[in-house]
This record gives C-alpha cells, sequence and structure tokens, in this order.
C-alpha cells in the first residue's frame, strides 16, 4: 500500500561504486544474490538497469461506483459494514465494504483470526487491488489492505507510480523495489553514476535541444511521477528510455569495436598467393560459381592475404552456395601449408559436408578428415593433425576438445553459427593461438540477419552477402493447408511420385527429443506406405544410427527411394534436385527461419516446385501472421526481417546458444533509428571520447566480452 513515509534510503558508511557487488546493499545476502543472478543482477548497477515491466497506478482513490471489474488495479477508501466466513467450494472470508456510493466485496481464502477481527463494522480500510465480477457484485481477492481512522485519512497518501518488475522465484516485488530505492539513493553520490554520454552526441540525440540527464532517467524509469505518460515508459517512446536506450547501444557498439581492434592486433598466417589453386577447384564443382559467389570469395582471399585475423560473417539464403565459397577459402588455407577445421553443428550436417568437400578436393589430393563425437577417433586420424599436416578437419563439437590438438591451424569455419556458443567457437579458435599465431576465422549463415540485427550482434565483424542464387532455381510455390485435408496431401504425393518426382515429408513435436522425434516419423512413414503401398518410402532422425541414417540419405539422393521421412535433421544440407515437393507436418509449431531453411530442400531443380504448410487448427494469430509470410515471399531476409518483429531480437540470434548481447533497455525492432546512430557515432566517441568510451563499455558491455562472433 502507498505510505507516507519516505523509502528507505541505503546505508552511507561507506563509499559505494555501481560496478560493487549487489550484496552490498542491505539485505542482500549470498542466497538472494544467487536468485538475483538469475535475473541478470549482480552489481548495484544492474538493480538500476533492471527495468520495470509496467507499473501499478497508485496515484488516486477511485470511487467505487467507478471501479471497472477486470480493469487496471486500483485505490479505493471505504468502509467495512459486514465480513462473515462463508463456507461453499473453498472456505473464504468475504468483507461487505462501501464507500457511500457503491459497494464493494472483499475476499481472502487464506485469513487467520487476526486478520479478521480488523474488519470490525465501521473500520476504514485503504485498499488496493484488481477488480472482478463476483457472485454479489464487483470484489478483490486478497487485497493489499490498510486499516485507517476515517475517510480523509484514507485519502492522505503520497501518490505514486509503483514499479512492476520482472522476478524470479524467491525474489519479491518488495525485494525489488527496496534494492532499486537503495540504489537511487547512491545516485546522489559523486562519480556514483557519471554521465557518459558526450555533450556533442548527447546533443545531436536530442535534436540540438536539452537531452535528459542520466541519473534523471534512471529516477524517472523506476519512480516516475503522478502526471507521467505510462504507456510512453512502457513502449520505449519516453525520453527517459530512449536516452538510456541509446546509451547502451552505443555501449554495446564500442564493446564490439574494442575487441576487434584487439584481435586485429594479433599475428595471423598471411596466406600469399592465395587462389592460385582455385581454377581446378572449379573445375571438380561441375558448374560455375556464380559472380555473387566469385565476389565474396575474393573479399575473403584479401582478408587471408593479410598477417591480421580474418573475421568474416557470409550471410547467403537457403541454396545460395555457401559452402562452395568456404571450400575455397579451405582450399587457400592448405596451398599454403596450413591446417583448416570446418565446424558444423549436427553429426549429420558434418557428414555432408565432409561427403562434398572430399569429393571436391580429394581429387585435388588434399586431405578431407572427419571427427566427430560418435565417430572413433584412433591415433592414425588424430595423429596427422597434430603433426600440423595440410589437411581440412571437419566435424562437430568435438573440433574444439582438448584431446584434439591441431598442429598448424591456420583457418577456422563455422557452418550455422547461431548453433554454438561464444565459448565454444573461442576454444576452436585457440587451437591456432597456443603456436603464437590467431587463426582465420569464416562464419557462416543460412538465416539471414536484419540489418539492425547485425549491426548490433555482428559489429566487429566483416560482413559479405551472397546475394545470387545459381542458375536454375526456381521459386516454390507455398501453400498452408489445414490438417483436415491430409488425405488429399497423401493423394498429391501419390501424383508427384507418378510424375518422376520426390517428396520430403517433415515430422515436428512440440517436445522436441529424438526419442518422440523419431516416433512421429516412424508412425508418418508407417502410415504413408499403407496408404501409397507403390512408394518406396523410408525414414532418416536424429536416433538413428549414422552409418543407417547416411544410407537413407544416399538412396534417396540417388533415387531409389521416392520419399523421405524425417525430422528437421534435413533442415540444413541436403540437396536433391530431383525433389520437388516438400511437407511439413505441425508447421505451426516451426518458427519463420526453420520454416524458411526446410522448404529450401527443394525448388533445387528446374521443376516447380512446392511446399505444403500441413498445420493443426486452430491457429494462434502469430502462427497465422509466420505462414503467411511463408506463403507471400521466397526472400530470406524479408522473412528475417518479418522473424525478429513476431520473434525478438534473441530468438532470431539464439541468444542463449550465442551468447550475443541481450539488451536490458533498448530493443533493436523499436529502436533501429538509434542502432544506426550509435553506428554512425561509434568511432568518433572511440577516437576523440575515449574516457567517455571505456566508461560506456564498462558500463552497458562488461568490459567488451560476452558477444557472439568470437
Amino acid at each position: 500500500m502507498p505510505s507516507s513515509r519516505s523509502a528507505k534510503a541505503a546505508p552511507r558508511r561507506e563509499r559505494r561504486r555501481a560496478g560493487d557487488s549487489c550484496r552490498r546493499l542491505e539485505g542482500v545476502g549470498p542466497k538472494l544474490a544467487d536468485k538475483l543472478a538469475a535475473l541478470g543482477i549482480e552489481s548495484i548497477g544492474d538493480v538500476l538497469l533492471h527495468r520495470p515491466l509496467r507499473y501499478e497506478d497508485r496515484s488516486r482513490v477511485t470511487p467505487v461506483a467507478e471501479i471497472i471489474p477486470h480493469g487496471m488495479p486500483v485505490i479505493a477508501v471505504v468502509r467495512v459494514d459486514a465480513a462473515e466466513v462463508r463456507h461453499g467450494r473453498r472456505r473464504s472470508l468475504l468483507v461487505s465494504t462501501s464507500d457511500g456510493g457503491g459497494r464493494l466485496w472483499l475476499r481472502f481464502f487464506h485469513f487467520a483470526p487476526a486478520q479478521q477481527a480488523k474488519f470490525a463494522p465501521g473500520a476504514w480500510l485503504r485498499v488496493f487491488g484488481e477488480p472482478r465480477g463476483g457472485v454479489y457484485g464487483t470484489e478483490i481477492v486478497h487485497p493489499e489492505y490498510q486499516v485507517v481512522a476515517d475517510a480523509a485519512a484514507g485519502h492522505d497518501f503520497v501518490p505514486e507510480l509503483r514499479a512492476v518488475y520482472p522476478a524470479t522465484s524467491g525474489v519479491t516485488q518488495n525485494r525489488l523495489r527496496d534494492m532499486a530505492a537503495q540504489a537511487l539513493a547512491l545516485l546522489e553520490m559523486p562519480d556514483f553514476w557519471p554521465d557518459a554520454l558526450p555533450p556533442d552526441i548527447a546533443a545531436e540525440l536530442s535534436a540540438g535541444g536539452p537531452v535528459m540527464a542520466v541519473d534523471a532517467a534512471l529516477r524517472m524509469i523506476h519512480r516516475p511521477g503522478p502526471n507521467v505518460d505510462l504507456a510512453a515508459l512502457i513502449d520505449g517512446s519516453h525520453p527517459a528510455v530512449t536516452r538510456l536506450a541509446f546509451e547502451e547501444l552505443l555501449g554495446h557498439q564500442l564493446g564490439l569495436r574494442s575487441r576487434r581492434r584487439r584481435i586485429k592486433t594479433e599475428k595471423a598466417p598471411a596466406l600469399g598467393d592465395a587462389g592460385q589453386g582455385l581454377a581446378p577447384l572449379f573445375e571438380q564443382l561441375g558448374f560455375s560459381p556464380t559472380n555473387a559467389q566469385r565476389r565474396v570469395i575474393g573479399e575473403i582471399l584479401a582478408d587471408m592475404a593479410t598477417r591480421h585475423p580474418m573475421l568474416r560473417l557470409i550471410q547467403g539464403d537457403v541454396g545460395s552456395g555457401k559452402t562452395v565459397v568456404a571450400a575455397a577459402a579451405v582450399l587457400t588455407a592448405i596451398e599454403n601449408g596450413w591446417q583448416a577445421a570446418f565446424m558444423a553443428p549436427t553429426e549429420l550436417l558434418a557428414e555432408q559436408h565432409h561427403a562434398n568437400l572430399a569429393g571436391w578436393l580429394e581429387p585435388l589430393g588434399i586431405s578431407v578428415l572427419l571427427v566427430t563425437g560418435r565417430r572413433r577417433r584412433d591415433d592414425a586420424v588424430l595423429a596427422p593433425i597434430r603433426d600440423g599436416t595440410p589437411a581440412v578437419v571437419v566435424g562437430t563439437h568435438a573440433l574444439f576438445q582438448e584431446s584434439l590438438d591441431f598442429g598448424r591451424l591456420g583457418l577456422c569455419v563455422i557452418d550455422e553459427q547461431h548453433r554454438f556458443g561464444v565459448d565454444q567457437r573461442l576454444a576452436l579458435r585457440n587451437k591456432a593461438a597456443r603456436h603464437g599465431l590467431s587463426a582465420h576465422q569464416l562464419i557462416m549463415t543460412a538465416t539471414p540477419i536484419p540489418r539492425t540485427l547485425a549491426m548490433s550482434a555482428y559489429a566487429d565483424l566483416d560482413t559479405s552477402i551472397i546475394d545470387e542464387l545459381p542458375p536454375g532455381r526456381t521459386p516454390v510455390v507455398t501453400v498452408a493447408v489445414p490438417n483436415t485435408r491430409r488425405d488429399e496431401v497423401i493423394e498429391r504425393i501419390g501424383r508427384a511420385v507418378a510424375e518422376g518426382r520426390q517428396v520430403y515429408w517433415v515430422c515436428t513435436l512440440i517436445e522436441t527429443t529424438d526419442k518422440l522425434e523419431a516416433q512421429a516419423a516412424e508412425a508418418a512413414a508407417e502410415a504413408l506406405s499403407v496408404a501409397l503401398p507403390d512408394v518406396q518410402v523410408t525414414l532418416a532422425h536424429g536416433r538413428m544410427k549414422p552409418a543407417a541414417k547416411q544410407k537413407a540419405m544416399n538412396a534417396f539422393k540417388a533415387g531409389h527411394i521416392d520419399v523421405l521421412v524425417a525430422t528437421t535433421v534435413i533442415e540444413v544440407g541436403v540437396d536433391v534436385p530431383n525433389a520437388s515437393l516438400m511437407i511439413i507436418e505441425n508447421a505451426e509449431r516451426l518458427g519463420l527461419a526453420q520454416l524458411h531453411q526446410l522448404r529450401g530442400r527443394v525448388g533445387r531443380g528446374s521443376v516447380e516446385s512446392h511446399c505444403v504448410l500441413l498445420y493443426q487448427p486452430p491457429l494462434s494469430e502469430t502462427a497465422r501472421r509466420r505462414l503467411s509470410v511463408l506463403r507471400d515471399t521466397g526472400d530470406g531476409f524479408a522473412i528475417a526481417r518479418a522473424d525478429l518483429e513476431l520473434r525478438g531480437p534473441g530468438e532470431v540470434l539464439g541468444t542463449r546458444q550465442t551468447g550475443a548481447a541481450s539488451f536490458r533497455i533498448a530493443d533493436l525492432v523499436r529502436d533501429g533509428v538509434w542502432v544506426e546512430r550509435a553506428l554512425a557515432v561509434a568511432d568518433d566517441v572511440l577516437a576523440y571520447h575515449p574516457r567517455e568510451a571505456e566508461l560506456l563499455v564498462e558500463r552497458w558491455a562488461g568490459g567488451g566480452g560476452g558477444y557472439a562472433g568470437v
């Protein structure tokens, strides 16, 4: 309840700094600190940057007659008329109150005799809670309440808009508010939270007018005054949020730039005479690379020819030919006497990359090795890697394990980068550091990243985009069909097979475990075999032994199998030009990026291809929008922008895996214009305001660590 007493001030016995542990606040012990860490709160500064989700309006008393059931929480001042225990399905204490203009019921399911005694007829209460419709009229269940002397005393309180914070088990709102009050009091201390935004940058932020000071912005988001626009505070358009969001975006940008500068001072093998052997590689391909592929290869080879580590992100839509580009980089490294590591997120994808690279490079006399978790790694495989024999080593997470030592690692290629954590990529890169050099690093993604997201999360990387598909690719016609028309879809499969085409049937589950996915795929394969007895159906899923899985994939690729029933293991890497129909079961359960990846398995030949999104009605609004986007466009970047709007940056980047910076105040969808501005001024801040730059990095980026793209 609102109270006239002032908030508890933080202890001032000794100096505090924003970077000090939150345990230096009163009431925060080791156990609470552990729970706060789950919220990203470790320092006193983190408390100030823990932005409220919403606010409770405790600024005015609402007459009972104006209270709307199922509306916003309200304060009411009422007199008790009666209180009695009711015995229905649940025993409860029901208190009848009024303010002279209407009646309000208070209900308590948990109460003690001492509590019941407070509700004597004639007692005045100030109550706060969320109203709802009850049996007798408007009621509030378990309201906050305070017994007051009379109606006048009930109206005597300090109006406030009380913050409601993101919380976790064992961390109450009252505890978070108390910590915020202590941290806000510390803002009065000199240099506790200095304004780190250079004046000339601040002037641009506010279009030349006055900009809100950082301490005022922090006070505003935690303790807004009674007349503040709450909607603007919540949606991020308020000047206080804008001020902090821009500073955060700039801090992260500076951290990425600083780290890039540090890495660029390291030494890497200069792979001179780069590209001399590419002509034989292109002959092995059986097709001519596109102009986009040649352009990106040129950018990569220019990087690798320097004595500083290449840090390059390759973006290319599904089927754009990123593996060919990577093969050119690998060949160049090996030509110069160095080893290359090619890391993929799954064993299936690693096996397919190994098969492709072996087909292209082994005829040129280059050894292509495979190292995965399940594959037995005997000394015959590991010895040449340790000895530094020039070769390409393809594998999964097994590549960065301590037991695998590279004798002469010059290039790291990481496919589907969002599937790996920062520490994992760094561990692979450090395999070269033990020899006094840093490896060149090439990161690839088939999930196009919207511009604002790429500038924020991967500003430390140079970016190349393969914006051209190989000739002969045809757009995939996409339709969404309810599961009630399943029989029609199966008939369509029969017609496609009769025309000499092949078909994918992809099974998905909400609970995506290998065991359950395998069961779903097995059931679908059995049903299709019964419905289409003349059609050859086979399975591929994550619980199969690698040899059996590869045998099934190879049989499908060779045209011996008509229908491949699979889980999402075929999301990347499979190239079967004769496959012209893709069925995705329960498509509503997948994100846009994954649906686009799966759809990319067809449309690789000259015949028109189709993708059927088989969904289980009714669809949620988000699922409906998602499927509509897939129907309307095949442009991976347009799909990525829609995915960003629907799911947010954390999900698109896979923040939990990547370690990419997660923002506390900024929102990359909402604050796109400030992302652009932070990018534009970052170099000037580093050059002309080094003290402020250091402070911004420390405040918002923890010294510049914890980003994607290491």
